[in-house]
């Protein structure tokens, strides 16, 4: 059973290469999906251990299959037809002229005919889906404004996959017209796409309610199987990719209530599978056509990158992306995809490629997918000026009872009170770090940025009842209350302050509340030290509200009579100066701002 070259001696190689090679290749700082791709070339090509690869490859395909899920349910069909514009515009545009690009210097290479060379253009046209998809997954850029703008693309890529196939067929040496039926195989994949969307609408959220009564999670997981399994079937036998049916199952169920708990279910699944796939690719790697046409293969893999790559920026520049977003995109999806062994292997069938030609191709392929994660990576030394990471400004239910802009510690602690309450609180800021961050712990936190009118728009500032500003740079707080008091003067603004002189800064603009984070913590922080130097907790209470109304007080003076004023408000005990050594400056303190340390009790 354990025999060499038994299934189970396959599978513990397999698990074996992927649990040295991922933390290793990780630790490198190369990424997993390259360590992954090695773990196969190592066991395939270079060991000899496993040499039915295409077995491998068939059966871990399920692994782009889940990825496609799990995406689908985090896509809401308006997010979805928000991205109308990238999926049928920037799609298409970039198929069908990289498809033609390349196609000429097919053509011109000798490499097949006009019919060959159309096929292997339009194929080497399409990327990797799973190997892209993954690196923005590992970079936790999947919701960012390139990783959306690359799913986009991917997405028509895996649409664009029907009318190939079918244009083997017209091109198809022998293929009369009434064999060719493109247009009825385009009715079919639309009709199945109907029907896909009819039955997640009426029929998945029903059957999972109807499961969840049972309290059976192993039906519940097997239910999830059953609907990206079937879909993916139904798909593939109407013409379109698994995938495809796999994320349209998903974008349905991107609203239910069952969405979380299918995508725990679906997830390590997802993940050994893309595994599984990723090494399949390492082991289908043809060392020997490599090296029998070497000479080729090595000006002929980064040229085809580099114009297929050039060719994205272009278009993505002029689909309006900065220049790092353009940079990030055609880094990340220069390589040949996973269609691309389909299409060659179907033309080889059909007579417009010989088989020699079509494995030339799937090695060029193959490597330029091993070459994806590296170029990834070095996308980042073109990179030009402020490289701070957006998102997409998706503010889809943004409507609550308060609008926080900025998610500081002290809003972190502030809509803990909010929820507590029952009130909705609604929060954007502009780091996709802390946003993700965020996000995991179930917090409704959009991207955006908190200087824009529109985005206070969109985000519900004119339905918020409370907008509370407590974001960490005072510059960045002037700025927004100043937008908030000229564009939305009847707005209650509750700010975050950073020291006493901001407070006095703030209370000249009219907002309703305003505090400096360090005040209650300074003054909790002396009323504990009391307690534990022997006072009565009543006592040290009765002295921290002392203190509190004391610097109210003072505030009101300083407002009216400057910054100096109130001072002999302040307790202070005087110390006879005695130093050892001249001070070379004197000290400055986080709360004084430029107020000598003496005035400040904050």
């Amino acid at each position: 059973m354990t025999a060499p070259g038994s299934l189970l001696s396959q599978i513990l190689l397999l698990l074996a290469g992927a649990v040295l090679a991922a933390p290793l290749f990780k630790k490198l700082g190369l990424g997993t999906v390259l360590g992954y791709l090695a773990a196969g070339v190592v066991i395939g090509p270079v060991l000899q251990q496993i040499i039915d690869a295409e077995e491998v490859l068939h059966f871990s395909e399920f692994g782009v299959v889940f990825l496609l899920f799990i995406i689908g349910l985090e896509l809401k069909p308006s997010r979805l037809w928000q991205m109308r514009g990238d999926v049928f515009g920037l799609g298409p545009a970039q198929v069908v002229l990289t498809g033609l690009v390349l196609m000429m210097l097919a053509y011109f290479t000798n490499m097949a005919d006009w019919r060959g060379s159309l096929i292997i253009g339009f194929g080497l046209a399409l990327s990797s889906t799973a190997f892209a998809l993954q690196i923005l997954n590992d970079e936790g850029d999947m919701n960012s404004r390139y990783g959306q703008r690359s799913f986009s693309v991917l997405l028509f890529q895996d649409l664009a996959i029907v009318p190939l196939l079918a244009l083997i067929t017209i091109l198809a040496p022998g293929t009369t017209e009434a064999e060719a039926t493109p247009l009825v195989d385009f009715a079919v994949a639309v009709a199945a796409v109907g029907a896909m969307v009819l039955a997640g609408r009426y029929l998945l959220t029903p059957m999972f309610q109807v499961i969840a009564r049972t309290g059976a999670r192993e039906v519940m997981i097997a239910a999830a199987l059953l609907v990206v399994l079937g879909s993916a079937t139904a798909m593939q036998a109407a013409g379109l990719s698994m995938a495809m049916g796999a994320f349209l199952s998903g974008v349905m169920l991107a609203e239910s209530s069952y969405r979380h708990e299918l995508e725990a279910d679906i997830e390590p699944f997802r993940g050994l599978l893309l595994a599984l796939f990723f090494m399949a690719v390492g082991l289908s790697l043809e060392v020997h056509v490599i090296l029998d046409n070497i000479l080729f293969i090595l000006p002929a893999v980064p040229i085809f990158m580099a114009v297929k790559a050039l060719i994205v920026y272009g278009l993505c520049r002029l689909w309006g992306s900065s220049h790092n977003d353009a940079v990030r995109i055609a880094f990340l999806l220069p390589q040949g995809g996973e269609f691309g062994f389909v299409l060659f292997t179907t033309a080889t069938a059909a007579g417009l490629l010989s088989s020699a030609t079509a494995s030339l191709l799937i090695a060029v392929v193959t490597l330029s997918m091993a070459f994806t994660p590296l170029g990834a990576a070095l996308s980042k030394r073109f990179l030009s000026g402020e490289t701070r990471e957006e998102l997409e400004e998706d503010f889809d239910g943004a409507d609550a009872d308060v609008l926080m802009i900025g998610f500081s510690r002290l809003g972190q602690i502030a809509a803990q009170i909010l929820l507590a309450g029952g009130r909705e609180v609604t929060v954007i800021d502009d780091s996709a770090d802390r946003i993700r961050q965020a996000a995991s712990f179930g917090f409704r936190i959009y991207f955006g940025d908190g200087t824009r009118r529109d985005v206070l728009i969109a985000s519900g500032i004119e339905r918020a009842k409370v907008v509370a500003v407590t974001t960490q740079k005072r510059e960045t707080t002037d700025r927004i209350v100043d937008l908030i008091r000229s564009e939305f003067p009847d707005v209650r603004l509750f700010v975050r302050s950073y020291d006493r002189i901001h407070s006095l800064s703030l209370r000249a603009r009219n907002i309703e509340y305003e505090l400096r984070e360090t005040l209650e913590s300074g003054l909790l922080f002396g009323r504990r030290t009391l307690e534990a130097l022997g006072m009565s907790e009543n006592e040290a209470e009765e002295i921290g509200d002392d203190i509190r109304r004391r610097d109210e007080e003072r505030l009101q003076i300083q407002a009216v009579q400057g910054l100096g004023a109130g001072r002999e408000m302040l307790f202070n005990s005087p110390v006879r100066p005695e130093p050892l050594i001249k001070p070379k400056r004197a000290p400055v303190m986080e709360e004084m701002g430029s107020e000598p340390a003496v005035a400040e009790t904050s």
